[in-house]
């Protein structure tokens, strides 16, 4: 892998020089609405977490014969209604800047740094995060791709937590790793692989996690396509204790269907899951279902 990315940064001057280069702006905006309701197995604790948002997003690529260079902002307001848990309201900021290279016509590489601003994790409702990541894309033939990625995570918590009261803090790794079939045009067989920690001296922010996902995407007409898809989340918080004193142990269960409508333009999607989550702690033993749907128009 380490030759790789040497590869890839010697071939990015030398494409600076010798290639043409082509500035594609790019820019989208979307509104999106969610609705979910998850309860306990008694149905005793209902929470609702009704929702909408707006996103919008602006960037420029910078396209050589072999290089592609792409800054891009994207900023999400959040409004949740009814009685959801958490942040009743929340903007997340995120600024990217990648570059892609060819190795060959089977080999990409792509490296990528990310800063978040207000980012909700799986830890905490509010969380910077400062990102670098390297992927290596392999794809003999146009029929099977495979993505590994591995991405270092830098993280700052809005708590007091710390030392000396100062904001508690948590880095650590997320590695994937995607295979795609693909069938024919806009038909694809997906499976994505994920495993990611994080350490922190505050112990209700340290966590482990593996999931995995299935897809499979099918065209319905030319412009509008159906995914169904299943995945399976396992997170351990080693801090969190449950009420018998052993550390939080989740799993969750998430079969979804999604459809894709994208005339032109427009970019119009609608999304259905339902969440079963076992857990040691009965209080995040739950199941429930979120739906959302959202328009987008992209430039």
């Amino acid at each position: 892998m380490l030759g790789l990315v040497v590869a890839a940064l010697v071939a990015v001057p030398a494409a600076a020089q010798d290639g043409e280069w082509e500035i594609d702006p790019f820019a989208r905006i979307e509104v999106g609405a969610v609705s979910s309701e998850s309860s306990d197995r008694e149905d005793e604790l209902i929470i609702v977490g009704d929702g909408g948002y707006l996103r919008g997003q602006a960037g420029v690529e910078l396209i050589g014969d072999a290089v592609t260079f792409r800054l891009e902002a994207d900023r999400i307001q959040v409004e949740r209604f009814g009685n959801a848990t958490g942040r009743e309201r929340y903007d997340r900021d995120r600024f990217t800047a990648a570059v892609e290279t060819e190795l060959g016509e089977e080999w990409e590489v792509r490296l990528q740094g990310r800063v978040y601003d207000d980012l909700v994790t799986v830890e905490s409702p509010d969380t910077d995060e400062v990102q670098a990541a390297v992927r290596i894309e392999y794809e003999p033939v146009r029929a099977h791709r495979v993505r590994a990625e591995v991405t270092w995570r830098e993280r700052t918590y809005a708590d007091n937590d710390g030392p000396g009261g100062t904001a508690s803090e948590g880095e650590g790794l997320r590695v994937d790793l995607d295979y795609r079939h693909r069938i024919a045009r806009y038909h694809y067989v997906g499976l994505d692989l994920r495993a990611e920690e994080i350490e922190s001296d505050n112990p209700r922010r340290g966590y482990e996690r593996q999931s995995a996902r299935l897809s499979y995407t099918r065209p319905i007409a030319d412009d509008l396509r159906v995914r169904p898809a299943v995945e399976v989340r396992k997170t351990q918080f080693s801090g969190r204790m449950t009420p018998d004193d052993i550390p939080r142990d989740d799993t969750q269960i998430v079969p979804e269907l999604e459809f894709l409508w994208w005339p032109g333009n427009w970019r119009m999607e609608a999304e259905a899951k339902y969440i079963f989550s076992d857990s040691n702690d009965p209080v995040r033993d739950r199941k429930g279902y979120r739906v959302s749907v959202s328009v987008g128009y992209v430039f």
